[in-house]
């Protein structure tokens, strides 16, 4: 009897072993192929759409997705990144470079790319995918009226005229190291006629209104565009670029490798007057980010 029952006890033992294992192998952890993959974004209209163009072009991949979007602001992000609370993200070349790992400006873009891309993965094992060729880096737009008006067509332009101009913009331009005092420690320390601090959804309007000559702007914002507002030159290369590209866990992307894949065919469509258009079918026409997201990489033959 013990014989028999030594030969039927063996069997199931080696069977409820597998079972574990296999059991443990395909776990809900972050980084199994078969887990979610978990696509986050931060908290404004070209985070929403971007975010979601990751999360469509994941599932039209075979993934499932789970999406965690508008999670808040950069340290928000980063630190969901790090916790395996999201698998990856978009995020900005300057943003890695100055937020994260407070590396001084560089105004070249390969070279901010490899810092970024060496720099988050020796400290944080993440891994940065192709970036855009779109840059939403800081910048000064004015009217081609104002322009025109004034004569003014790079920074340089409107430092020398500066005592003549009203500039309008977020509170914290005025005091941030890239916003006024990086600009004049640049171009010269010029004195503004007047620097008006308005909520920044104000902005666009404050300049389209006449009451400001200069607003404080993103290369992708999408009433740019919309607008036809002249983006001053940065003719000493002051902004660094802020190319957009996923960040990826690399345990997730080490378990699911097609993942760039199916990302980085994305990257060379984000030019910054696609962005300004898919911004502003958010931000104008009031459209919701997903359906933005959907029928542009359906148009692109993506999904």
């Amino acid at each position: 009897m013990k014989k028999l029952h030594r030969i039927l006890v063996l069997p199931l033992l080696a069977l409820l072993t597998a079972g574990i294992l296999i059991a443990c192998a395909s776990g809900g952890g972050t980084g199994s192929a078969s887990a979610p993959i978990k696509v986050g974004s931060k908290d404004f209209t070209e985070a929403f759409i971007i975010g979601e163009m990751y999360a469509l072009a994941l599932e039209k991949a075979g993934f499932q997705v789970e999406r965690k979007l508008n999670l808040g602001g950069t340290p928000v992000a980063q630190a969901a990144l790090q916790s395996g609370e999201i698998d990856l993200y978009p995020e900005y070349t300057g943003t890695g470079l100055l937020t994260i790992l407070k590396e001084p400006a560089i105004s070249d873009r390969q070279q901010v790319f490899d810092k970024v891309s060496a720099g988050y993965k020796e400290k944080y094992s993440l891994i940065w995918l192709e970036p855009a060729p779109m840059n939403n880096t800081q910048a000064l737009a004015m009217t081609q009226e104002k322009a025109n008006q004034f004569g003014i067509k790079t920074i340089s332009d409107m430092a020398a005229k500066a005592g003549e101009l009203v500039m309008v913009g977020p509170p914290e331009f005025e005091v941030r190291e890239d916003g006024l005092p990086g600009i004049k420690a640049k171009y010269g320390n010029f004195e503004l006629k007047e620097y008006k601090a308005v909520d920044p959804g104000l902005r666009y309007k404050a300049l389209t209104d006449g009451e400001a000559d200069v607003t404080v702007a993103f290369g992708t914002d999408g009433e740019i565009a919309a607008f036809k507002l002249v983006v001053l030159e940065d003719d000493k290369q002051l902004f660094p670029p802020y190319q957009v590209a996923p960040v990826v866990r690399q345990q997730t992307l080490e378990a699911n490798p097609k993942i760039a894949d199916a990302l980085n065919a994305i990257a060379p469509k984000l030019t910054d007057a696609t962005m300004q258009k898919l911004n502003y079918e958010v931000s104008g026409n009031k459209r919701e980010p997903a359906e933005v997201a959907k029928e542009f990489l359906t148009q692109e033959g993506l999904i």
